[in-house]
């Protein structure tokens, strides 16, 4: 059985909801039959590369806040990544572009080493003094994850590299009906968004394993179980922050 994950970087409720969704996987019967694949699905697709800024400040001016106001946004979702065991410093992050960390994350997929990559990539921008923003950064957490540096670097040099690739992931999650990250699709049958219970996604993953065969021949929009409402973060950039 497959499960895809639409995620990114940026997005504090993809952070939580993998933790969350790997803890969900480690309760499953099944679980050394399921094959886990991260898509690419950018939050700011329109910012320009190198245009990296004070996520602070971005919050403060989308929310219309102020920075204090901000900071304690930050604190509240730090609450719910430390309850998962996760780390997350609520300073002044980075915040920018995330498309060259989508491609690097496509050359691991290809090399295996996907999952590795994406463990270094959040914890290095939610919890480190790490800017993923940073061609550099990126380059050393290429060799952290068991990447070739060489080839890693020619990547991040060639902005067509794997291009095509985050953009056919992009394209099949709105087909998919996708409007926010983290959405987890079960065998192309039912679709889960934001950062879920552990116990949800083990019952999402037992009703995907009972209901496998036939597999579907096309992509179809999945359905979404009753009381699937969880925090994420939407196409315009914003996350959710849960009053409880």
């Amino acid at each position: 059985m497959r499960v895809e994950i639409w995620s990114d970087i940026a997005c504090p409720w993809c952070y939580i909801g993998k933790a969350r969704f790997e803890k969900g996987l480690a309760d499953f019967a099944h679980r050394d039959q399921v094959e886990v694949v991260h898509r690419s699905f950018e939050l700011d697709p329109g910012r320009a590369r190198g245009d990296v800024g004070s996520v602070v400040d971005m919050l403060a001016l989308k929310y219309g806040r102020t920075r204090e106001e901000a900071l304690a946004m930050e604190e509240h979702v730090a609450g719910n990544a430390h309850a998962e065991g996760l780390g997350y410093r609520t300073g002044d992050r980075d915040h920018g572009s995330t498309f060259d960390i989508h491609r690097l994350l496509h050359l691991a997929r290809a090399r295996g080493r996907q999952n590795e990559l994406l463990d270094l990539a959040y914890r290095a921008n939610f919890a480190e003094e790490r800017s993923v923003y940073d061609p550099e950064t990126l380059a050393a957490l290429a060799v952290e994850a068991g990447l070739d540096e060489a080839e890693a670097r020619a990547v991040l040099a060639d902005g067509a590299a794997y291009a095509d690739e985050v953009r056919a992931d992009e394209r099949e999650a709105a087909e998919l009906g996708a409007t926010g990250v983290p959405f987890f699709v079960f065998d192309r049958r039912y679709g889960l968004s934001g950062g879920q219970p552990a116990e949800l996604f083990t019952q999402a993953l037992e009703q995907a394993w009972r209901d496998r065969e036939p597999v579907p021949a096309a992509p179809a929009v999945p359905a979404v179980p009753a009381g699937a409402d969880a925090p994420g973060c939407d196409t315009d950039g914003s996350c959710e922050v849960p009053r409880n």
